[in-house]
C-alpha cells in the first residue's frame, strides 16, 4: 500500500503577523515534500497575509476567498485539498517537529480512523508561558460506548488531522458558523469511523487578544459571548439534523448521552453571561451528574452530589468557595493523620 500524501490546511484572516511561523513550521517538519501540499486559505484578510504569504509561492498554494467565517473557508480548503489526509491549522498557531510524522503513522496503523487528534501546548503570548492544554484521550470506535462518547473532547482546531474520504461525508458545512465549525466535524466524525488520540502535544495553540473564539474565564464579554452561544446552538443543531438525516436515531442510549451532554455544556456558555439562580444552578449540577454517571466512580459521585447540594447554598457565583473549603478541609485531615 503506498504511503499517503497529506495536505495541510491553514485558515487565516488577518493573522499576517502570525501566518508565516505556522507555514514555517509546517515546512520544518521531518516530512517527504513530495507527499505534502501546503494550503492557506484567506478567509478576506484585508492585511498584509497576501504579501507575507506570497514569499512561499514554490511550495504554498494560496486560495484568497470573500470574508465569511470558519465554516466557509473549510469548505473551500477540503473541497480543494489534494492529499489523503488534511490536517488543520490555524495561522496563528505552530506545529511541533516530528508532528507529521508522528500522526500519519497513527493512520497507516489504525487504516479505518477517520480522525486522528492530537494534545496541544497553549502559548500565552503576553507572557510567553507555554503549558498542556487539557486533553482525554480517547481512541476507538466512540459512537458505541457510552462511556467513551461521554469523555469525547477531541482537541483545538490545530490539533485535528482528518482523512478526507471521511470528511468529506460531512461537507457542505453551514457556511454561518463564523466559528465552532471544527465541533462540528469532530463532534459527528464519530459516526463515520474510528478516531485515535495522541496524547503528546504536537502543536501550540496560541492565546491572544485577537482570538476569535477563545477568552477569559473572569468577567465574559458579553457581545463574543453572545456569538460564541448563537453558534454553539446552531453546532447542536446541525448535530441533530445530520444524524437524523443519515438515519440514526436521537434516542438511541449512546447518542442520547451525547445529545444530552452537547446541551449541558451549552447551559454552561449561557451562565456565563447570565448567572443562574440557586435552584438552576442546582438542577443543572443535578443533570451533569446523571448524564456523565457511567465516567464516574462513587466516591466522584459523592463529592458532585455535595457539590450540588452547596450550589443551593453558595450559588453559581460563589460555587468555586466550595471546592476551595473541601480542599483545606481535605488538607486538614491528612495534616491530622500525619501527626
Amino acid at each position: 500500500m503506498s504511503s499517503p500524501t497529506v495536505t495541510a490546511l491553514i485558515d487565516t484572516y488577518n493573522y499576517g503577523h502570525f501566518v508565516e511561523e505556522a507555514i514555517e513550521s509546517v515546512l520544518a517538519q521531518d516530512f517527504p515534500a513530495d507527499r505534502l501540499e501546503i494550503l492557506v486559505v484567506d478567509d478576506g484578510s484585508t492585511d498584509d497575509t497576501r504579501e507575507r504569504v506570497a514569499k512561499y509561492a514554490s511550495r504554498v498554494k494560496y486560495l484568497y476567498k470573500p470574508n465569511g467565517g470558519q465554516a466557509s473557508a473549510f469548505n473551500v480548503g477540503l473541497a480543494t485539498a489534494q492529499g489523503d489526509i488534511v490536517a488543520f491549522l490555524d495561522a496563528d498557531d505552530y506545529w511541533l517537529p516530528g508532528k507529521l510524522r508522528r500522526v500519519v503513522q497513527a493512520f497507516e496503523l489504525q487504516p479505518d480512523a477517520g480522525l486522528v487528534y492530537h494534545a496541544v501546548r497553549e502559548l500565552q503570548s503576553s507572557t510567553g508561558q507555554l503549558r498542556d492544554f487539557s486533553f482525554n484521550e480517547v481512541s476507538g470506535d466512540v459512537a458505541h460506548d457510552t462511556k467513551k462518547i461521554l469523555q469525547y473532547t477531541a482537541a483545538p482546531t490545530t490539533g485535528l488531522i482528518f482523512r478526507k474520504k471521511c470528511v468529506h461525508e460531512l461537507l457542505p458545512l453551514n457556511d454561518s458558523l463564523v466559528i465552532e465549525a471544527d465541533a462540528v466535524l469532530t463532534a459527528l466524525i464519530i459516526f463515520i469511523a474510528p478516531v485515535v488520540a495522541i496524547p503528546e502535544p504536537l502543536g501550540v495553540y496560541r492565546i491572544h487578544g485577537g482570538n476569535l473564539f477563545s477568552q477569559s474565564s473572569a468577567d465574559a464579554d458579553v457581545q463574543r459571548q453572545s456569538r460564541r452561544l448563537a453558534m454553539m446552538k446552531t453546532v447542536i443543531e446541525e448535530i441533530d439534523d445530520w444524524l437524523l438525516n443519515t438515519g440514526h436515531d436521537l434516542k438511541q442510549p449512546e447518542i442520547l448521552a451525547f445529545r444530552r451532554r452537547w446541551k449541558l455544556l451549552y447551559e454552561t456558555e449561557i451562565f456565563r453571561i447570565k448567572p443562574p439562580t440557586r435552584p438552576q444552578f442546582f438542577s443543572h449540577l443535578v443533570r451533569a451528574m446523571a448524564c456523565m454517571s457511567p465516567c464516574l466512580t462513587a466516591k466522584i459521585q459523592a463529592v458532585n452530589a455535595l457539590n450540588a447540594a452547596g450550589a443551593l447554598l453558595f450559588g453559581y457565583q460563589r460555587y468555586t468557595l466550595l471546592d476551595d473549603w473541601r480542599i483545606r478541609v481535605t488538607r486538614g485531615f491528612k495534616a491530622s493523620a500525619e501527626l
